[in-house]
C-alpha cells in the first residue's frame, strides 16, 4: 500500500456505528442534564472569569461585549454542525472521530492535535486564572502565598511580604488544582458529575449576583466611548479591537465539543447530545452578554488588564462580603472548566490508543473505577506541570488557534458528509445547509486572521513535532492497518 493510500484510509461510519454499540468498559450512565451541566461547566468561566478584562483592555473596550456577541455567532454556528454529526455518529473522540469517517486517517490525526493543543493550553490558561482567584481570596482573609510561589516560573513579579521584586519558581495554586482535579478525574465518573454540578450551580448563583447587584453601580462614563478609537495598529481598538478581542476570548465558549466527547458514556447520545451541546452554548452566550456588559460597566476597560478581572469589579463596589462570595464563586467555577476540560482531552486520547494511533496503555480501562485510568494520570500530570510553570499570554492566542481551526474542520466535514453519505440516519439537522456551516468558517477564518502571527509558527512546530508520532508510530500500529 503506498503512503497516500495509508494516510488517509477511513474508518467506516458502519463500522463506527458498531463500536459505539460494543462493550467497551466505560460506563453509561450520562444523562441529557449532565450533558448539559458538562456543556456549561466547560463553557462558562474561563472567558468570563480570566480573558474579559485582557480583551477589554488591550483589544475591544466597553465593546467586548461586541466580541463576545461575534464569537458566539461562530460558536453557533459550529456547535450545530457538531449536534448534526454527534448525533449521527454517537462516538467518544468528538472531531477527531468525525474527520476519521470523513477524511481518513492523517487528517484525524491533526484534527486530534488541534483539538488537544487547544483544550491542554485553554486548561492551562484557565488554572492560571483559577490561581490568581484563590491567592485574591486567601488574602481577605489575611493569608498571603510569596509570590515567588504564586506565579509561572521565571517571571519577575512585586513581593508586598518583601517590597521587592523576586523571581517566581513556580505557580503552587496552579498545581494543585490540577493535580486535586486529576485525583477526581481518577477516582470515576460519579465524582466528576457531583464536583462539576457543584461547581457549576457555584458559579451561576454569583454569576446572577454580579449582574443583579453590580446593575446598581454601573456608571455610564466608562461605556463611553463604547468603540474606542483605534491605536494605528490592528487589533487595538476600533472595528479590528472587537475581532481582536473576540479571537482572544473564543476560549470563552471552548467546551462544548467535550459534550460530544462524552458519547459513549451518555444515554441515549443520539437524542441527548444535541440537546446539550446547543442548549449549553445558548445558556452561555446569554450569560457572557449580561456579564461582560455589568463588568465594563463598573469598572473602566483600561483598569481590566489583569486575570481575575471581576474580583477588580467587587472590590470596587466596596462590599467586603460580596467580593469574598464572588471570588469564591469564581475558585469552584473554574475549577468545572478544568475537571471537564481535561475529560475532554482524556477521551480523545483514549479513542485514539483504541484506534492504535497512540500507545495501547492510553485505553486501558480501571476495573473498579471504569475510566481509562493511565490517560488520565498522563493527562493531568502534563497539564499540572505546564499550567504551574508557564505564563498566561504565552497560552491563549494558541489554545484559540487550536479551538477555531476544529471548530472549522468540523463544520467542513458536516457539509461533506451532508452531501457525500445522504443515506445515513440522522437524528439532528443542522439547518440551512451548508449556508449556515460555511458562513461559520468564514467568521472563524476572519478570527483567525486576527491572531498575532507568532501564533501560526507555534502551531506549525507543534504540529510538526506531533506529526511525528504518527510516522514513526502511528502509521504502523493502526488498526485499519491490520484490516487491509
Amino acid at each position: 500500500m503506498n503512503i497516500s493510500k495509508k494516510v488517509f484510509r477511513k474508518k467506516s461510519i458502519e463500522s463506527l456505528l458498531a463500536e459505539s454499540q460494543s462493550s467497551t468498559g466505560l460506563e453509561r450512565s450520562i444523562s441529557v442534564w449532565q450533558l448539559l451541566i458538562i456543556g456549561i461547566g466547560a463553557i462558562v468561566g474561563a472567558g468570563i472569569f480570566v480573558l474579559t478584562g485582557k480583551a477589554a483592555c488591550f483589544h475591544a473596550g466597553p465593546a467586548v461585549i461586541l466580541s463576545f456577541l461575534v464569537g458566539g455567532i461562530a460558536c453557533v454556528c459550529a456547535a450545530f454542525c457538531y449536534a448534526e454529526l454527534a448525533s449521527t455518529i454517537p462516538l467518544s473522540g468528538s472531531a477527531y472521530t468525525y474527520m476519521y469517517a470523513a477524511f481518513g486517517e492523517l487528517p484525524a490525526y491533526i484534527t486530534a492535535g488541534l483539538l488537544m493543543m487547544g483544550n491542554f493550553l485553554s486548561v492551562s490558561a484557565v488554572a492560571i486564572g483559577w490561581s490568581g482567584y484563590f491567592t485574591s481570596i486567601l488574602s481577605d482573609f489575611g493569608i498571603h502565598i510569596p509570590a515567588i510561589f504564586a506565579n509561572p516560573t521565571g517571571a519577575q513579579v512585586y513581593d508586598p511580604l518583601t517590597g521587592d521584586y523576586v523571581t517566581s519558581v513556580i505557580n503552587l495554586p496552579t498545581l494543585c488544582v490540577c493535580l486535586f482535579v486529576t485525583i477526581i478525574l481518577y477516582s470515576g465518573l460519579r465524582s466528576f458529575k457531583l464536583i462539576n454540578l457543584l461547581s457549576v450551580i457555584s458559579k451561576t448563583f454569583v454569576l446572577l449576583l454580579f449582574v443583579i447587584i453590580g446593575l446598581y453601580f454601573i456608571d455610564m462614563q466608562n461605556l463611553s466611548p463604547f468603540i474606542p478609537e483605534n491605536t494605528g495598529r490592528f487589533g487595538e481598538f476600533g472595528i479590528s479591537g472587537i475581532i481582536a478581542g473576540a479571537s482572544m476570548i473564543f476560549l470563552a465558549y471552548n467546551g462544548f465539543d467535550n459534550i460530544a466527547s462524552a458519547a459513549q458514556e451518555a444515554k441515549n447520545p443520539q437524542r441527548s447530545l444535541p440537546i446539550a451541546i446547543i442548549g449549553s452554548i445558548l445558556i452561555s452566550a446569554a450569560v457572557y452578554g449580561l456579564v461582560s456588559f455589568v463588568l465594563v460597566g463598573i469598572v473602566s476597560y483600561k483598569e481590566l488588564g489583569v486575570a481575575e478581572p471581576i474580583a477588580v469589579a467587587v472590590n470596587k463596589i466596596g462590599m467586603q462580603w460580596f467580593a469574598t462570595l464572588i471570588k469564591f464563586g469564581s475558585i469552584t467555577g473554574l475549577m468545572s472548566v478544568i475537571l471537564v476540560m481535561s475529560y475532554g482531552i482524556i477521551r480523545v486520547m483514549y479513542s485514539m490508543s483504541i484506534d492504535g494511533l497512540l500507545p495501547k496503555a492510553l485505553s486501558r480501562i480501571h476495573k473498579k473505577n471504569k475510566v481509562p485510568h493511565i490517560a488520565t494520570l498522563f493527562v493531568g500530570i502534563c497539564i499540572s506541570v505546564t499550567a504551574s510553570t508557564a505564563q498566561l499570554t504565552q497560552m491563549v492566542h494558541l489554545g484559540n488557534l487550536g479551538i477555531l481551526l476544529t471548530f472549522i474542520i468540523v463544520c467542513l466535514a458536516t457539509v461533506f458528509l451532508r452531501y457525500s453519505r445522504p443515506d445515513l440516519d440522522r437524528k439532528f439537522k443542522c439547518p440551512f445547509m451548508p449556508f449556515l456551516p460555511l458562513f461559520g468558517v468564514c467568521v472563524m477564518l476572519w478570527l483567525v486572521y486576527s491572531m498575532p502571527s507568532t501564533t501560526y509558527l507555534y502551531a506549525f512546530l507543534w504540529l510538526l513535532c506531533y506529526s511525528a508520532i504518527y510516522f514513526t508510530y502511528g502509521v504502523f500500529h493502526s488498526k485499519l492497518r491490520s484490516k487491509k
